[in-house]
């Protein structure tokens, strides 16, 4: 490849947009032989091994080394997971998975282009001639759309997808294309060199050679909301909306053969909780609930549309677990710093994932990142704006970059630097640089006067009473004229705390857990709330608090009482020892264990 000639472009019309444009736009895999020189053929999925370690070449960095050791998960080969159950991996960036009945067969997925569909078609009619009945969309992204025509090979042919998935697939022509589909180049590397790119973490490579691709795509022809139960071909497939990485995400599910097609809410990577292409926010509590919805089925066989798929009953439920519970630490752990009032950039640093999850071979950082889901997580929650005064207005970056400048070569120090500017009358650089002096010094006296001086005048300056208002608070904190109590939960008025519904009051619990002085605890307890006929099960997990309706099978500790009653006791109005004491409240099992658990939501 030429690189003087290397550019980022715009393909060919109506293939660029945002959502599923980042791989419409370019998604071809090319040369994936010359990428991953493995045979093509069948192989037993249950024979998989986890991909071998690769030693770092000379000079080579070891992040690249085990992204090279990653690629195996990208063979080109047509797996066997169950009978009549195929998957194509490593032969475009999603699989395609084939599901052989009686007189026909079921295709899912259809990777993203006519090239990349011929070459699978091609594998799949070595297990079977069989006629296509019925291709189903997992969700409308291009890469599991874009090639569906193919397999139809010319024979009408039904299409099934979520309700949401045809408007989303309109989508590929909205106003965003010309931000999207650079950024979305970028991600996956696709003007490169193949050396450059050992592979794209949830498939080889993501190629785009102008004039060489074709989309085939075919409309959904019928679509459902929740739930819809078929039988094709003498195959019964139970399809369920799974929303998670997309909104219009389903699962397949084959009873029979207690198959679970997991679409891209599952793969072998830690989740794209957020693409750097840019997308809307992905709402992980749906993603969560959808995984639950999964383990709940407890399949032998776990197939998804990123990556090989996992055998055993045991493999499977460890694989979900472990999954679920990194999207909620995340989750309920950027929510928990968030409401301790700090910024993003601080939560960045104290959000990790636990050892024990960060080892898992399912969440290593190959495709998305642990840091991005924190900010997505909160600018989905709050916004851009981080509830820094300073960053309300600031300024453009080369106006900065300039300052900057001019500050490295002046020899003053930040703290000088602030109060040079606030004397300047230069009221927005005065509140950063004294901000940044605080960051180094939060005790500097000179500093925080700056600050408060700085954001005071900046708030007297504002025509918008929202501005105005938030400088002046915040530049009355800053000098400690001001101060916000933080809110007392004891304080709440009896009628709204008992009007909260119990189900939102036990769902809320989660994102409270200290999940670092919990990393080591397994700890089960059950809350019975007769009056509202309602039963939830607390598990506490090494970090993580899954909160889920219904009686536990087993528990350390079982809660009966009243509901308002426990709204009352999570508040503080009521003591829980008191209540026992009373027979307000019964306890089963272990106080021990009760009061040691609650303790780990107390702050």
């Amino acid at each position: 490849m030429n690189l003087r000639r290397l550019r980022i472009h715009r393909i060919a019309p109506g293939l660029a947009g945002s959502g599923a444009a980042l791989l419409a736009a370019a998604v071809v895999v090319a040369g994936v032989a010359a990428l991953v020189a493995w045979p093509h053929g069948e192989r037993s999925a249950s024979r998989l091994d986890s991909p071998a370690a690769v030693a770092p070449a000379e000079g080579e960095h070891p992040a690249l080394a085990r992204l090279r050791a990653h690629s195996r998960e990208f063979v080109p080969q047509l797996l066997k997971v169950a009978e009549g159950v195929h998957v194509a991996v490593g032969h475009g960036l999603a699989n395609s998975i084939l599901i052989e009945g009686t007189d026909g067969v079921v295709v899912v997925d259809t990777m993203e282009s006519a090239e990349s569909a011929q070459a699978v078609l091609r594998l799949f009619r070595t297990v079977t001639d069989k006629p296509v009945r019925a291709i189903v969309y997992t969700h409308y992204h291009p890469d599991h759309t874009f090639g569906a025509a193919v397999f139809a090979e010319g024979r009408p042919v039904e299409v099934i997808a979520h309700a949401k998935t045809d408007a989303l697939l309109n989508e590929v022509l909205d106003v965003v294309s010309p931000t999207i589909y650079p950024r979305s180049m970028r991600q996956f590397g696709t003007h490169l060199p193949p050396a450059k790119v050992p592979n794209a973490g949830i498939g080889p490579r993501l190629d785009f050679v102008e004039g060489r691709n074709r989309v085939a795509l075919l409309r959904p022809t019928r679509s459902f909301d929740d739930a819809l139960d078929l039988e094709i071909a003498g195959v019964r497939l139970q399809l369920r909306h799974a929303p998670g990485e997309t909104e219009d995400q389903i699962l397949v599910w084959l009873p029979q053969s207690r198959v679970l097609l997991a679409a891209d809410n599952f793969y072998r990577s830690f989740p794209n909780l957020y693409a750097i292409r840019g997308t809307p926010y992905r709402d992980v509590r749906k993603w969560i609930a959808s995984l639950d919805a999964m383990r709940a089925l407890r399949p032998v066989h776990l197939v998804p549309s990123h990556t090989r798929p996992v055998s055993g009953e045991d493999a499977v439920m460890r694989a979900l677990t472990d999954y679920r519970d990194a999207i909620q630490y995340v989750h309920d752990q950027t929510i928990r710093w968030m409401n301790a009032g700090l910024g993003v950039d601080e939560i960045v640093q104290r959000v990790v994932l636990p050892p024990h999850l960060a080892s898992s071979p399912y969440l290593a950082e190959h495709y998305g990142r642990v840091d991005w889901s924190v900010r997505s997580i909160f600018a989905g929650q709050v916004g851009w704006f981080d509830g820094d005064a300073t960053r309300l207005f600031p300024l453009p970056p080369a106006e900065r970059a300039k300052r900057l400048q001019a500050l490295a070569g002046s020899g003053r120090t930040l703290a000088q630097e602030a109060e040079r500017a606030l004397g300047a009358g230069d009221l927005q650089w005065a509140a950063e640089m004294a901000e940044a002096a605080l960051r180094l010094a939060p005790d500097d006296r000179s500093a925080r006067a700056t600050k408060a001086r700085a954001l005071a005048t900046l708030g007297e300056r504002q025509g918008s009473a929202n501005a105005r208002n938030y400088l002046l608070t915040a530049a009355g904190e800053t000098s400690g004229e001001l101060r916000i109590a933080p809110r007392d939960p004891s304080r709440t008025p009896p009628e709204l705390l008992h009007a909260f519904p119990i189900d939102a009051f036990m769902r809320g619990m989660p994102v409270r857990l200290r999940a670092e002085r919990a990393l080591d605890v397994e700890r089960t307890i059950g809350f019975s709330f007769p009056d509202a006929g309602a039963h939830w099960t607390l598990e506490v997990r090494r970090g993580v608090a899954e909160m889920r309706p219904g009686r536990p099978d087993r528990a350390n500790a079982r809660l009966t009482l009243a509901a308002d009653r426990w709204k009352e006791v999570a508040a503080g109005v009521r003591g829980l020892p008191v209540m026992l004491a009373t027979g307000d409240a019964k306890l089963e099992g272990s106080l021990v264990d009760l009061i040691a658990t609650l303790r780990l939501f107390a702050e």
